[in-house]
């Protein structure tokens, strides 16, 4: 059992927190590596790219958005509660290097996953430049975070309550005609990534994505989170996550993941409803 010492709702309420003691990982793990959580006997396998690690601690904080049932179970655990199962670290690690100038883009729950890689790349010697964006300054997460972390910090909203008002895709673009970038990181929704990645082709910069797929085991064997990157079949869990943004084939990745969005819209309904009876 993995025990949650730290909880914390944010985006209110549709994101989460949760810091969880497993020092095994937490000793092991590299920025851009995932784990597989379930959260008991009959749950299901949920992988998750970690937001932090803790060595001294033992600990690995995950944060996810309740999107369908295993997240909506998920948010009902408290701090003092366990998960059934927490197994990694998973998937191939950031490549950390000093380039010179990066630049790092985020969206959504994808600056969970962007944050640690964005602290290596700053650690490593580099001029960090950070994007990060939500529809609305309230969604927004761990923005005191990534500014500790960055050179330059870009705050985006789409209805313009907070910086800059517009999609991340604008600065991004603005960046890139301003000044010579050697890197770039794109995290977040796949239409995020496939738009940044096409701007940064453009401008002829080397730009990395982390990817999501449909995944059960996560170690290779069942073939349910292949990407088609550079015209070749890849696995997320082994030869990922992150991949060349300007190989992968976003549509088909989109189409993929929505491969059971009926099942799992009322898989949720019915969660929601037998929750809300009891």
């Amino acid at each position: 059992m993995f025990k949650i010492v730290k909880r914390e709702e944010m985006s209110g309420g549709t994101v989460i927190l949760n810091e969880i003691e497993a020092p095994l990982i937490a000793r092991k793990a590299k920025p851009g590596q995932f784990v597989i959580i379930k959260a008991n006997e009959t749950g299901e396998r949920i992988p998750l790219t970690m937001a932090n690690t803790d060595p001294d601690k033992g600990t690995i904080t995950i944060i996810y958005m309740v999107v369908g049932k295993s997240t909506a179970l998920f948010k009902t655990l408290k701090v003092g509660d366990a998960y059934q199962d927490v197994i990694g670290p998973l998937g191939k690690a950031t490549h950390i290097e000093k380039v010179g100038t990066v630049i790092c883009v985020g969206g959504g729950t994808g600056v969970a996953v962007l944050y640690p890689i964005t602290r290596a790349l700053r650690q490593a010697g580099n001029h960090v430049i950070t994007i990060i964006g939500s529809r609305t300054k309230d969604l927004m997460i761990l923005e005191k975070q990534m500014t500790e972390v960055s050179d330059e910090f870009y705050p985006c909203t789409d209805d313009g309550s907070y910086g800059h008002h517009g999609f991340v895709t604008n600065v991004l673009k603005d960046n890139l005609e301003k000044r010579k970038i050697d890197l770039a990181v794109a995290i977040g929704p796949v239409p995020m990534m496939k738009f940044c990645a096409k701007i940064t082709k453009d401008f002829n910069v080397k730009t990395i994505v982390s990817l999501n797929p449909i995944m059960v085991d996560g170690t290779g064997m069942c073939g349910g989170c292949r990407v088609s990157v550079g015209g070749q079949s890849k696995f997320g869990c082994v030869d990922g996550p992150e991949f060349d943004g300007h190989q992968v084939d976003y549509d088909e990745l989109m189409k993929r993941l929505q491969a059971y969005s009926e099942d799992e819209k009322k898989c949720y309904q019915d969660f929601c409803t037998i929750r809300d009876a009891a």
